[in-house]
């Protein structure tokens, strides 16, 4: 017999001027997967919060009832202990201390304030086995990958017998392998009797594991689906996030290429920071010419962002060498600065800790990178600073009710607007993109795609990276393809496919 394990019943909070939920539903059965599924700013997070005690009772209207017990929780720990635990999308692990240290955090092996360092340790190797990490438990969490930390997490959920486990976008940052090894172990723990919600933009891998699907937008519960009982499609889900149906998750383009190399790399070769006998990118040649798009494929570890960040004034890597040209002449960036005023611009991949200032407003955010545009003999002229940031808010769609709006406030897709508009405000010639669209629904996507190919429309040239294959083909003129720092492949449109990008991408420089 089926048994439910949560309900939330009419759950309402608001922050100063906004409501974030209004009267949502939310029944979760146990031993499933449960996916929460919505467009950033739907409330998806915000209702978590309310689950896991981030926002106390009191705070919101409504009733959570879990096996069959009202609850109040007061914090998160009040929730830990009655075994709901969350997993955000920003690992919460100290990268100095061990795997041990930080799974136990707070929950320590210990007796009259003495820690059992030997029966952490056990344990430690336990739970690190059942999330399939076999790994020195005393290693420092800053020396392992992002995949290896995002299975620490859950290790460390495990460590709370853990009974209703809630994972915030845990797929966001990883590869394609990770991932997959990720969902497994998903489908692993409900075999074990655990129930999960998965929140996730990823259609395809919620269908792939979870057995029902509560589509929140704009605070409203839409819909409950049983998968396999309902057969319910993935244009169902979307047409359900954003209100209407997108026949098509790229937008049309009609590509206005000019035969006219406007940026090279040439033989460019970059060594590791702090090891500067690891060489990270071997003789890397790419030609971008007038409103073209490329992309650059390649999987974890391939060198995707380090080249984007060491041709970006030399933000990352020892030892650079090889060439640059610009409109057919040799430009040298120093720094930064240098790129920037030769028409550079580089979209990180890290919004939060390298594309934004989070607690400073919309307005300041988009005038950071070109505050000469704004000023007059170095005074800021406040006034044109303004004018030139309701406009750009206005072009490329930013939802927010003005332009003093803090950007930690703002959902991910808007804060990538930001991001997007101020390099934007820069008027550059070559825009890198690197991951542009990570950790954002299909509705912020497909306008952030419309902004992308206006910008092409322009004659502004653009490198686009991305982990999604099907954005890279869907997206860009050519595609070119890493494989450990090497580039082993330069496919026009018309040939490439997913298996095609693989091969090349999986290709040993030899």
């Amino acid at each position: 017999m089926v048994r439910t394990i949560l309900e939330m019943k009419q759950i309402t909070k608001t922050f100063p001027g906004v409501k974030a939920l209004e009267n949502v539903n939310l029944k979760v059965q146990e031993g499933e997967i449960h996916a929460l599924i919505g467009e950033n700013g739907a409330g998806k997070s915000t209702l978590m919060k309310v689950l896991s005690g981030v926002h106390p009772h009191g705070t919101y209207e409504g009733d959570i009832v879990f096996q069959n017990n009202p609850c109040k929780f007061k914090d998160i720990n009040d929730s830990e202990s009655q075994g709901i635990v969350i997993v955000h999308q920003e690992l919460a692990l100290i990268p100095e201390l061990s795997i041990a240290e930080n799974i136990f955090l707070g929950n320590e092996q210990a007796k009259n304030g003495v820690i059992n360092w030997n029966e952490t340790i056990v344990q430690t190797r336990e739970l690190l086995k059942k999330v399939g990490l076999n790994i020195d438990p005393q290693e420092k969490v800053k020396n392992i990958g992002v995949g290896q930390q995002q299975l620490v997490e859950i290790a460390k959920a495990l460590s709370k017998r853990v009974k209703l486990l809630i994972l915030d976008e845990p797929t966001a940052a990883l590869n394609e392998e990770d991932s997959e090894n990720l969902l497994n172990l998903l489908l692993e723990f409900k075999k074990q009797g655990i129930t999960s919600i998965l929140i996730s933009h990823k259609l395809k891998e919620l269908f792939k594991v979870s057995d029902s699907i509560t589509v929140l937008r704009d605070g409203q519960t839409i819909h409950s689906y049983a998968i396999k009982a309902d057969q319910v499609t993935e244009n169902q889900i979307i047409k359900d996030m954003v209100g209407r149906d997108l026949k098509n998750l790229f937008p049309e383009r009609t590509p206005n290429i000019v035969n006219e190399v406007v940026f090279e790399i040439k033989n460019w070769n970059v060594y590791h920071p702090l090891d500067q006998e690891r060489q990270i990118l071997h003789d890397v040649n790419i030609k971008v010419k007038r409103g073209e798009i490329i992309g650059i494929a390649g999987l974890m570890g391939a060198g995707r962002t380090e080249l984007a960040m060491s041709v970006f004034g030399k933000s990352y890597g020892k030892k650079i060498t090889g060439q640059l040209y610009k409109d057919g002449k040799e430009v040298t960036f120093k720094n930064v600065n240098q790129a920037i005023k030769h028409g550079v611009a580089y979209v990180s991949e890290n919004r939060k800790e390298y594309g934004l200032v989070l607690i400073d407003s919309i307005k300041n955010n988009l005038s950071l990178a070109n505050l000469k545009e704004v000023s007059n003999k170095n005074i800021l002229n406040t006034s044109k600073e303004v004018v030139e940031a309701e406009q750009l808010k206005s072009k490329i769609n930013i939802k927010a009710p003005h332009i003093q709006q803090k950007t930690i406030n703002l959902s991910g897709g808007n804060q990538q607007k930001v991001v997007l508009g101020k390099w934007i405000f820069t008027n550059p010639d070559i825009l890198i993109l690197d991951e542009p669209t990570r950790g954002i629904d299909v509705g912020a996507k497909f306008e952030i795609y419309k902004i992308i190919n206006e910008l092409a429309e322009q004659g502004k040239s653009i490198m686009m990276i991305s982990s999604e294959l099907p954005e890279l083909i869907g997206m860009c003129d050519r595609i070119y393809t890493l494989s450990e720092g090497k580039i082993t492949g330069d496919i026009e449109k018309c040939d490439v496919n997913q298996e095609i990008l693989m091969k090349y991408m999986t290709q040993s420089r030899g």
